[in-house]
């Protein structure tokens, strides 16, 4: 019996240490898992913070690109606004009634003649241009409509066209003009 005694004690010690050992083994396992569910949110969390990071990067670059894209459009719009004006322009120009042409010529003629020796101008105002101005006639240009005057020996060439007079404007008053759209 001494024996059997003696087996119980150690049988009742090895069911004591595999008790302590799971014991042991089961808190060491739940330290484990709960460092590695830690480590998962804390990566869980790194990969969010990337994603949204990169999510308003992304988004910053979409509506840098819609602004880019907005600007583009408004100022081809004014582009095609300003061409169109211009162009209107050019026709008012083309269809001056001749009394207003004459009287714009008599005007650049009186102002600008004692400037050269040679006169200019198309094909269209070379009567009233040839009436009008005591200087030489070198012959027709191709323009709108206005004259050029030319020194005797051509090096000095003043030119008085409508089409350089209202590109003139044109380029002086895009600024203006610019402000004016923008509201």
């Amino acid at each position: 019996m001494g024996l059997e005694v003696v087996l119980n004690d150690i049988a009742e010690g090895a069911k004591s240490e595999v008790s302590r050992i799971e014991a042991e083994a089961k808190a060491v396992s739940e330290q484990i898992v709960e460092e590695a569910r830690q480590t998962s949110r804390e990566d869980l969390g790194r990969r969010l913070a990337a994603v949204e990071e990169n999510l308003e990067n992304q988004r910053q670059q979409v509506l840098s690109s819609a602004n880019l894209e907005v600007k583009r459009i408004q100022l081809n719009k004014r582009k095609e606004l300003l061409d169109s004006v211009y162009q209107d322009t050019v026709e008012s120009i083309k269809t001056l009634p001749a009394d207003k042409n004459e009287e714009y010529l008599k005007t650049l003629i009186k102002k600008y003649e004692s400037e050269g020796s040679v006169i200019y101008s198309n094909k269209e105002s070379e009567k009233i241009v040839r009436k009008r101005s005591s200087l030489k006639y070198g012959g027709n240009i191709d323009c709108l409509g206005g004259i050029v005057i030319e020194n005797d020996d051509g090096t000095i060439r003043l030119d008085y066209t409508y089409d350089v007079l209202l590109k003139a404007v044109y380029e002086r008053s895009l600024k203006q003009i610019s402000d004016i759209l923008d509201g």
